[in-house]
């Protein structure tokens, strides 16, 4: 986390002298919003549940109508999980999962300054799925895995990022979906014991995540 938040510093202040010598090269935008989040996978049910986001990035002139964005973001994604309380009761769990992004999108101005379409890699650093303590111990439904069980996951991830942006150069409507490409329950594969309590099946699932958000230039 400190990493990115070092980057984000330097990322400001980069552009902030090249703003200095070519105001219209560069914009500094600020954003934030709500994203929809489902865990896809076949090991559990799940369900996908309302989160946010918000962040910063650079969009630079690159080539004729095409950009380049670099950005950052903080987030807190949900999606629920169906489990079996110790008294035999169906309850759907939620999961939090809270990290940071990095991304380097390149841009399409399909109307220059007020329409685009934006798409690249992302690089994604988030802590464990956070559960209430007060449903660690259901059991996750199909399964003799318990809740908190499932929720040490992999720390570093790549997502792909398609999205399209409307407005004008000081406010812009943006709609993204970012997928997950790397199996973000891995990590549970490094314990044999979770694999023996997942029907002796190996754990995969891959997130997929909408997004949408308001951007105010500076």
């Amino acid at each position: 986390m400190k990493k990115l938040l070092l980057a984000a510093l330097l990322m400001v202040s980069f552009t902030v002298l090249g703003q200095q010598g070519y105001r219209d090269g560069n914009r500094i935008g600020i954003y934030g919003g709500v994203n929809h989040t489902s865990l896809m996978t076949s090991d559990f049910n799940t369900k996908p549940e309302l989160g946010w986001a918000a962040g910063m990035q650079v969009r630079g002139n690159y080539y004729n109508n095409f950009s380049m964005i670099f950005g950052m973001q903080f987030f807190e994604s949900n999606f629920s999980v169906e489990t079996v309380s110790p008294l035999l009761q169906k309850q759907e769990v939620q999961n939090k999962l809270m990290g940071a992004q990095i991304r380097l999108l390149f841009s399409y101005n399909v109307v220059k300054d007020h329409v685009s379409i934006d798409f690249g890699p992302v690089l994604q650093v988030n802590d464990k799925l956070k559960i209430s303590k007060e449903f660690e111990n259901n059991m996750v439904s199909g399964t003799a895995l318990t809740a908190k069980e499932i929720t040490d996951i992999t720390k570093i991830n790549g997502n792909m990022y398609a999205g399209l942006s409307a407005g004008n150069r000081r406010v812009r409507f943006i709609l993204n979906y970012q997928f997950g490409v790397n199996n973000i329950l891995n990590n549970l594969n490094k314990k044999d014991e979770l694999k023996a309590k997942n029907n002796n099946n190996a754990f995969s699932g891959h997130t997929g995540t909408l997004s949408g958000q308001v951007l105010f230039n500076l």
